[in-house]
């Protein structure tokens, strides 16, 4: 490699972390089911598109790293950043209860964010890591990881509370004087506005990085490599017993969850929390989430995996249960602000066996059929989640939510209660024909 070329590359780790934290840090996050509602969706419509958004994540996952591999990486996170200028121009311009036009400038913007999202996912980290010297390159990525985390944890934190604070003016304009106050209609789309700066920053941050070298194949070879990888991996998880319960195991929990996540600010909205706190509540969580790695790390070591398993079910099961009466203020919050570290439980869970059992050639193909059963999961949970509200409100009529998350409950212990007596008994048979550990995938 030449000196001007490696010279190019050093900037590489450096705009990798700053893409990531523009990519990540989202001011409409803590807003993201009312902004939709507010726009004239309902509810279920809403819920619907995240299984769309979830679908585009699911059938782009596995080309996307064969194309990132051929194309170049480069190639793509321009072209996942170009789909997030596209996904945010979708709902400036989409007209508030604007019917068919609005569901399809919303429905094209689930599918362009989906789409954007797996296009980054592993682009920006394999072009960051190959930018790197390869003299002592495994521990100058420990710090590039470690500072992107960091600055993507702040990002995330200062997004929630602007984005709270744009999306109600409330508190801005009891500080301001009356001829600067911020119209509602205008306060709606500012989180979006700055989201999109955000997306044309991370255009011209990916045009200007270098692309590594490293050798490029046939495209058509590639993918359909990459899709007989993954296939065997999948075969390889579902017909393997410890695999097997760890992913059942995590989608049960993780599409919940995640689907409750979404609606977070609808169900804040109902518990009369007013909208310029969303955004600081959520940095609080995540503030909480910073002690969850440790709590985890000790449980996982004092239980095994199933043990730890139905420990987070029962934890997400008991707030289920404390969020379903919707308790106004603090009664309602509280539950509802537990779910995140839930969720980092269960990812700190995930990660840790999945590694533990599955062969080092094939771990990532491993953890991208996680993935891709996970995303899945929470396309059915959305489905049925928007199935059951639209159900709720011929049934129910004035306000369905409340009713359902009841329903939630019994429907979640009674899959726990089928999944775990079958989940133990897996894992021992695993252990007894000792097949995770040293039965490894096909190579190719």
């Amino acid at each position: 490699m030449d000196d001007p070329t490696r010279s190019r590359l050093k900037a590489n780790p450096r705009r990798f972390i700053l893409f990531t934290v523009l990519y990540n840090s989202r001011a409409y996050y803590p807003v993201l089911a009312v902004l939709f509602t507010d726009l004239g969706l309902s509810l279920e419509r809403f819920v619907l598109l995240n299984l769309v958004w979830a679908a585009a994540i699911f059938l782009f996952e596995v080309p996307s790293g064969a194309l990132a591999d051929t194309l170049g990486r480069k190639r793509l996170l321009v072209f996942s950043s170009l789909l997030m200028v596209a996904e945010m121009v979708c709902l400036l311009i989409a007209p508030k209860d604007g019917g068919t036009l609005l569901f399809l400038l919303c429905l094209a913007n689930r599918v362009l964010s989906g789409t954007s999202e797996a296009a980054a996912s592993g682009a920006d980290e394999a072009l960051a890591y190959d930018s790197l010297p390869p003299e002592n390159r495994a521990e100058a990525w420990d710090r590039v990881l470690a500072a992107a985390m960091r600055w993507r944890s702040a990002g995330i934190i200062a997004a929630m509370i602007v984005g709270g604070l744009l999306y109600d003016p409330s508190f801005l304009n009891s500080l301001l004087p009356a001829a600067l106050h911020i119209p509602v209609a205008v306060a709606h789309r500012l989180p979006l506005a700055l989201v999109l700066i955000q997306a044309l920053a991370c255009v011209w941050i990916t045009l200007r990085m270098t692309e590594p070298p490293h050798p490029h194949g046939e495209t058509g070879p590639t993918l359909r490599k990459a899709f007989r990888v993954t296939i065997d991996a999948a075969r390889w998880v579902f017909t393997t017993p410890r695999p097997l319960v760890i992913v059942l195991g995590g989608v049960l929990v993780d599409g919940v969850v995640r689907n409750m996540a979404t609606l977070q600010s609808e169900y804040f909205r109902l518990i009369q929390i007013p909208e310029w706190s969303f955004g600081i509540i959520g940095a609080v969580t995540g503030g909480l989430t910073l002690f969850v790695p440790a709590i985890a790390k000790r449980l996982n070591r004092k239980f095994d995996t199933p043990g730890n398993l139905m420990l987070v079910t029962i934890f997400v099961a008991l707030t289920l249960a404390a969020l379903a009466p919707a308790w106004p203020g603090l009664g309602g919050l509280v539950p509802a602000m537990l779910l995140v570290p839930c969720m980092g439980y269960l990812g700190f869970t995930i990660s840790r066996a999945l590694h533990a059992v599955a062969d080092s050639s094939q771990r990532a193909t491993v953890l991208s059929v996680k993935g891709l059963v996970f995303n899945l999961g929470y396309g059915v949970c959305s489905l049925a989640f928007s199935t059951a509200l639209a159900h709720a409100r011929v049934s129910h009529p004035g306000e369905p939510l409340p009713w359902l998350l009841a329903w939630q409950v019994p429907c979640f212990v009674v899959a726990a209660l089928l999944f775990f007596p079958w989940a133990f008994r897996t894992w021992n048979r695993g252990r007894c024909c000792g097949a995770d550990v040293s039965k490894g995938l096909p190579l190719h």
